[in-house]
Order: C-alpha cells, then sequence, then structure tokens
C-alpha cells in the first residue's frame, strides 16, 4: 500500500534560498516531500549562514531589522509557495508551506491576528498557513485568523489538553467563516523524550517511545474529531545521538490522514533505509499499560508538558531576537 492512498504526507521542515530552486524542488518532483514548515530557528540558520542572502540583505540595509526579516521570509515563503502550488491544485490537503508570526506576540492576541493576516496578504499565496503557538491567546488568533478563511498550524502541540483546545478554537472560526480554510495540529514529538527517556531507561522502559505514544495518543483524538480539512502533524522528528535510527520518528508514525513534517536529514535516512509501512496505533489497553508504567517510573505527564511547551516557547523568541540582532 502506498502511504498516498492512507492520505500520508512527508513535509519538510527547512527552508533555505538556494536549497529551494535545488533539493526542494527535486525532493516534489520525486514525489517525496508535499509540504513545508518554517520557523524562527530555522529562519536564523538560514539567514545567518548561508550567502544566498547577503545581497537581499545588502539592497535593505538601514531599515528596521524586523522588516529585513519580514522582505526575506515573505519571498521565501512565496516562492516555497509557488513551487508547492500544483501539488496543492491536486489535493488541497497538501502543497501547504508555513510561516510563524512574531514569537514575541505570543501573549498577544490582537497583534497576533494582526500580523498574521498582514503576512498572508503580503505572501499572496493561497496555500499558506500562518503558525501560531497552542497558548491561550494562541487559541483566539486561530479562531480569528480561520474566521477570516486563513488556514493554520497550531504549533508547539504537546499534550492532549492542547489539541482539543486548537479543535475547539478551529470550530469556532469554521463557524465564522464563508470559505473552507484548512488546519494541521502539530505535534512536537522528540523532545519529550530526549527530556525523559533517562527516567524511563532507569524504570525498565524503552528509550524513543514516550513521544510516539504520546503523540498517538493526540492523533487518535484529532481523528475521532473528523474536523475537515484538519490533520494531525507529527514535528520536531529528528533523531539526536545514536540510539535511535535516524528516520524512527517517522517509521513509527506513518498513520492514515496524517503529515510528518522532518529536517532534511531525516528526510534523507527514511528514504534511504526507513520503513514505509502504514502503522497501527495502538489498543485503548495497550495504551493504557503503557501510562501506567510511565506514571510508576515516576514522569508526571502534564509537569513535563509545561515545562516543555515553556522552554519552546523561549527557544524561538531567543531565536528571533538572536535573528533580528544578526539583520541590524
Amino acid at each position: 500500500m502506498k502511504l498516498e492512498e492512507i492520505g500520508f504526507s512527508l513535509w519538510c521542515d527547512f527552508i533555505e534560498r538556494d536549497f529551494l530552486e535545488k533539493g526542494f524542488l527535486e525532493l516534489i518532483e520525486q514525489g517525496i516531500i508535499k509540504g513545508a514548515t518554517s520557523n524562527p530557528a530555522i529562519f536564523q540558520n538560514s539567514f545567518t549562514t548561508s550567502s544566498a542572502y547577503k545581497d537581499s540583505i545588502g539592497a535593505l540595509k538601514g531599515q528596521p531589522s524586523k522588516k529585513i526579516y519580514e522582505a526575506l521570509a515573505i519571498q521565501d515563503i512565496a516562492r516555497a509557495a509557488e513551487l508547492l502550488a500544483p501539488l496543492h491544485a491536486q489535493n488541497p490537503e497538501d502543497g501547504w508551506v508555513s510561516i510563524e508570526v512574531d514569537p514575541l506576540l505570543c501573549d498577544d492576541a490582537k497583534g497576533s491576528i494582526e500580523e498574521g493576516e498582514r503576512l498572508y496578504q503580503a505572501i499572496g499565496h493561497s496555500n499558506v498557513m500562518i503558525k501560531i503557538p497552542a497558548t491561550q491567546a494562541g487559541y483566539e488568533v486561530m479562531e480569528a485568523l480561520m474566521a477570516k478563511g486563513i488556514s493554520v498550524n497550531a504549533t508547539l502541540i504537546f499534550s492532549l489538553e492542547q489539541a482539543k483546545a486548537c479543535l475547539d478554537a478551529f470550530t469556532r472560526g469554521y463557524a465564522k467563516s464563508d470559505k473552507a480554510p484548512y488546519a494541521v495540529i502539530s505535534i512536537f514529538v522528540s523532545r519529550l523524550d530526549r527530556k525523559a527517556d533517562a527516567k524511563l531507561k532507569a524504570a525498565g522502559m524503552s528509550e524513543g517511545e514516550l513521544g510516539i505514544k504520546n503523540a498517538q495518543r493526540i492523533y487518535r483524538h484529532i481523528q475521532k474529531a473528523q474536523l475537515k480539512g484538519v490533520r494531525a502533524l507529527f514535528a520536531s522528528t529528528g533523531v539526536k545521538g545514536g540510539v535511535l535510527p535516524p528516520s524512527h520518528y517517522v517509521d513509527r508514525l506513518l498513520h492514515a490522514h496524517s503529515v510528518n513534517t522532518a529536517p532534511l536529514e531525516t528526510i534523507k535516512a527514511f528514504v534511504k533505509e526507513g520503513n514505509p509501512t502504514p502503522q497501527p496505533i495502538p489498543s485503548l489497553e495497550e495504551e493504557e499499560r503503557f501510562w501506567a508504567e510511565v506514571q510508576r517510573a515516576g514522569v508526571e505527564m502534564e509537569a513535563l508538558c509545561d515545562e516543555l511547551l515553556s522552554e519552546g516557547l523561549t527557544l524561538f523568541k531567543e531565536s528571533f531576537t538572536s535573528l533580528l540582532a544578526s539583520l541590524k
């Protein structure tokens, strides 16, 4: 069975100007990827290490650093959207690229709504998702953008409660919209394992399992909700260290009607040596046994998810602040 037949899509979690015209286009033409995502850390790396931006940054010298950032990011996202447009025309659930609002606005709903709408209009392509972190202010932003017909990538999802709040926001947004926006709920996977694996291993549990089981629990709920145009997206799927196979978080999360957005190296590893076989999700009984073991191991999931959300927001803010400083 081909993965396309179950509605699974692999997206690339990387944007860089030269790459878009070479490797990115090749991955699309080969049928390997069907979308792309970005975040402040990705843009920080691209803008500060790639020579492809030197002339553009020089031409914008003297302008506010955020204006320079937006000019560069908008150009890249618009080009990615253009390259992905044929896929989007074939299947509206694919061919998407996302851009995140200023992470420093994560607690400012009004400012985030205004910026999300402005970025969407400036990019000028309908196959663009505005990425919003799943915070209390973020749920308000998601609802407002979707009410305006703007598609959303809800990001930094660690807990089932966050996913439920996103679905509620989407439902309210759909009810107010005369259009049909799409959305993904980006469930972060590997960060849970990097945080908790040592404790779980000491209790005799396998490494690299907590993030997958948590993602599958959230995926099950998203599937049950059956909101049209909404898919679970598995993010943070790169492997660090040599314990797990490099495509571990792609191989294990090949589920129907879902997306996996992976770093470029992870995609290459999956193509070369991954297992492209659709995976079942655990039964409810298996799930209950696993979470009982996690609790006995002393891992408090609510506290862990709260900690990871806080760390994720801080990381994006620090990356964005550093990026702006480098453009002055």
